[in-house]
């Protein structure tokens, strides 16, 4: 199969314009999934929490969730996307999962980074996997990444490919999902953004780089720092699959749960 991302470099608020340009790239990609950056339709450096109520939407009546599903229909892929989402007064930084058969499953960032405390709910959906199929798929979002068990957990639910929507800040994600790729030996795709955005004399730089990275630890495909891209890689399921690493090591059979108890200790006490 061919899996891939989308990244460009979203207006602030300009949820109608984000929306067409994200669709216009969709459309020349030539592959089964797609992946897109975190709340690219509505921009990231919000500054209020009325500000994410006025452009978060409904799932999946919303008009971004609607049109995804249109176009993944008509082009018969999946696309996983990053949206502010508004459950009755709760709102959430997530991502959408869409079939040619319409929105699969939501989910909700676990991992808050930054001021997004302020502003959404901690995810309440959890890590889950979804069969399209051709393969199996978990998602996360963003500073999820930071967290090694957010990886784990979707690997050994039996994902062959994290959908990683992202806006990174910190420069070091694109050189550690190799890491989490290996010790789970599974495929990402990390659908960053790329630009800056001024709000209230305050900046943020996002870092590009999008990349698809695989259970080898290789990078198939990045992009560059600045330029829109459509990056797609060939994605060979079966890698993910096979859990082996040499004759006598399985990385998800050896491991020892036993002795693991401590993480899940609040706080570590």
């Amino acid at each position: 199969m061919k899996a891939g991302f989308i990244q460009f470099s979203p207006e602030f608020g300009k949820t109608g314009a984000n929306l067409d340009k994200a669709l216009s790239m969709i459309e020349k990609a030539d592959a089964d999934l797609i992946v897109l950056p975190e709340l690219f339709n509505t921009g990231y450096f919000f500054i209020s929490r009325e500000e994410v109520a006025s452009l978060a939407e409904e799932i999946p009546a919303g008009k971004t969730t609607l049109a995804l599903c249109a176009i993944a229909s008509r082009k018969k892929i999946h696309i996983v996307a990053g949206i502010a989402e508004k459950s009755g007064s709760d709102l959430y930084n997530s991502a959408i999962l869409v079939s040619p058969s319409g929105h699969v499953e939501t989910y909700r960032k676990t991992h808050l980074f930054n001021e997004e405390k302020l502003w959404f709910k901690p995810g309440n959906t959890g890590f889950n996997v979804f069969d399209l199929g051709i393969c199996r798929i978990g998602i996360m979002i963003c500073f999820d990444w930071f967290f090694p068990e957010s990886a784990r957990i979707l690997a050994l639910k039996g994902a062959d490919i994290i959908c990683h929507p992202a806006n990174l800040v910190l420069p070091y994600c694109q050189d550690a999902m190799p890491t989490r790729c290996l010790e789970n030996k599974i495929y990402a795709v990390t659908a960053n953004r790329t630009g800056f955005e001024e709000r209230n004399g305050k900046k943020l730089y996002y870092t590009g780089k999008s990349q698809v990275t695989s259970p080898d630890a290789k990078v198939l495909y990045q992009a560059g720092e600045k330029d829109d891209a459509i990056g797609i890689a060939d994605i060979d399921i079966q890698k993910a699959r096979n859990k082996r690493i040499n004759e006598y090591n399985d990385i998800l059979n050896d491991r020892r749960p036993e002795y693991y108890q401590d993480l899940v200790k609040t706080n570590n006490k």
